[in-house]
């Protein structure tokens, strides 16, 4: 076997595989050396290497995303750990274990005009879970601070990072280990609810006539089917649902945004729920989140093990548990109430449904036509990548087959990565991925095919309306110059020559028929990647989609 010669890279080496962290995506550099060698000399792990470092990053994201597994980073010094840090940011705000090495010179060496030189310590504390910086010589104090470091990520979910200065010869090896690091062990303590907080929730629920469940990001398979059968059967309980929540169940209402928009001040009152229970991640809805901040419910629980956001401004109580675990835990001391407040929020999503499709089958090509066509194509138990941005919010708005898992970088909601987080997830789950994206979200992160471990299935579908379509339909939009070029971000790009470069099959269509035809295509080969790119029409999409929510009563 071959080793860094230098003591502390075999240390953070070591306790890396001791620990389970054995998927390493690698930024090439010259200061990381010592790590490089280690770990791609070892068949233990699983190394990439990913050039730009932020493409890098957030294909180390979607593969933790997938695997829920500690995913390690190594880069050199200087600037390279900063293009990490959108990647790190998101992975705090989604809850995904996110393990930064950095390489640096030794603190004699900052600061006094050395090259590639920053001050890396600390560089990502707003963000960061847990800092281990290390020092030059190895140590039991440095082996604990890595142990921990590995340890946060893991049971803490988030990103953490090691800094770790190696001084020149960097590239010199050893065929045996020169150190044994010690490895601390984490004593994970199991959180319970005692019997008389389960009694006291119990006492305020089962006096509540209107209950609203409503779930964000969510991974799939979370709750238990005995759950969601307790939420479906009680008619005191509106679930509404996220297109990233992945729970499904035929009341649950997905469609959040067609429900609320044309609710007048009566309705809204009426709809005001007594107790508002939440789980999972962000919220996409600006629509629910504005409700929710003017109609505030005399409760709000948020069950979480780790973290509560008091996203509305009314929140009462943080469940220190386990969403399923909770549930499950509370099933048994509570009863149905007799109550009309599902009845009539089912009785509106119905309308708003046959409204729906109504207004679909009439309306021209345009972007709300295809995420309806392209969504309803997509391969059943397959998964589905959406970008943020018009995207997310358009799929938010048409029905989504529930054997699809799908996911969304709505931690930070950033346009940056979304190509190399699903590049990522794809690598690490064997179902068939599909990024649904915009043409700026994919422009922007273009760098994400410049990757040599894309599945041979993996599909790119870009709906290419010409710019930031998102900004059209935002309060303060004007056809002048200066929206074009400043919010919008007008342009005549294609995919087609980045297709060709990266060797990806490339198809372009603009209308409903050829559209079809190019799904069935795209998804009967699996060759290679390909792309499909779908242009609409740039001046009809805004009017099209406001004009929807003004025909569903």
């Amino acid at each position: 076997m071959i080793y860094p010669k230098i003591p502390l890279a075999q240390s953070i080496i070591e306790i890396c595989l001791a620990k389970g962290v054995t998927q390493i995506i690698i930024s090439p550099g010259s200061r990381n050396a010592p790590l490089t060698i280690g770990f791609v000399n070892n068949p233990n792990f699983t190394c990439y290497s990913i050039a730009d470092e932020r493409c890098a990053a957030f294909f180390a994201l979607g593969i933790a995303q997938q695997t829920k597994t500690v995913v390690a980073l190594v880069c050199t010094s200087g600037s390279a750990l900063l293009n990490y840090y959108p990647a790190f940011s998101e992975a705090f705000y989604s809850q995904i274990p996110l393990l930064v090495i950095s390489a640096d010179r030794p603190q004699s060496k900052i600061d006094i005009g050395d090259g590639q030189t920053i001050r890396q310590e600390n560089v990502y504390s707003n963000h960061s879970i847990f800092n281990a910086n290390l020092t030059a010589e190895a140590s039991f104090e440095n082996d604990s601070k890595i142990s921990q470091a590995i340890d946060a990520a893991l049971y803490q979910k988030g990103p953490v990072h090691i800094n770790a200065p190696f001084e020149e010869p960097l590239y010199e090896t050893v065929s045996e280990l020169s150190v044994s690091p010690q490895v601390t062990a984490f004593a994970k303590v199991p959180l319970q609810l005692h019997t008389h907080d389960l009694e006291n929730y119990a006492s305020i629920w089962n006096k509540a006539s209107k209950k609203l469940v409503l779930v964000g990001v969510s991974d799939p398979n979370q709750i238990d089917q005995e759950v969601i059968d307790w939420f479906a059967n009680d008619p005191s309980v509106v679930v509404m649902t996220e297109t990233t929540s992945n729970l499904n169940h035929p009341t649950f209402i997905s469609n959040i945004d067609s429900i609320i928009t044309p609710f007048t001040e009566e309705d809204f009152e009426a709809f005001r729920p007594d107790i508002l229970l939440t789980y999972g991640g962000m919220i996409v809805s600006k629509r629910i989140k504005a409700f929710l901040r003017k109609y505030k419910p005399a409760a709000h629980w948020h069950v979480d093990a780790l973290r509560a956001y008091d996203t509305f401004g009314a929140l009462t109580d943080h469940v220190h548990q386990e969403a399923n675990l909770f549930f499950k835990e509370f099933i048994p001391y509570t009863q149905n109430v007799a109550s009309s407040y599902f009845e009539k929020l089912d009785a509106i999503e119905r309308l708003r449904n046959k409204r729906t499709k109504e207004y679909l089958g009439k309306i021209g090509f345009s972007d709300f036509v295809v995420f309806e066509k392209v969504i309803a194509g997509l391969l059943k138990n397959s998964q589905l990548q959406i970008s943020n941005s018009s995207a997310i919010r358009y799929a938010q708005l048409v029905e989504i087959d529930a054997s699809i898992e799908v996911f969304c970088n709505r931690g930070t909601s950033g346009i940056d990565g979304s190509s190399s987080t699903a590049i990522g997830a794809a690598v690490a789950n064997n179902k068939q991925t599909t990024l649904l994206t915009g043409d700026i979200g994919f422009l922007y992160d273009s760098n994400a095919l410049w990757n040599n471990y894309i599945a041979p299935n993996f599909k790119i579908i870009i709906v290419n309306n010409g710019g930031g379509g998102i900004f059209r339909i935002l309060p303060g939009h004007q056809e002048t110059p200066v929206f074009n070029t400043f919010f919008e971000t007008s342009h005549q790009l294609t995919a087609e020559h980045l297709a060709k470069m990266y060797q990806f099959d490339y198809c372009a269509v603009d209308n409903v028929i050829d559209l079809e035809t190019a799904l069935q295509n795209v998804f009967a080969s699996n060759d290679k990647p390909s792309i499909l790119e779908i242009f609409t029409p740039t001046l009809d999409n805004d009017k099209i989609l406001l004009q929807f929510f003004k025909e569903l009563l």
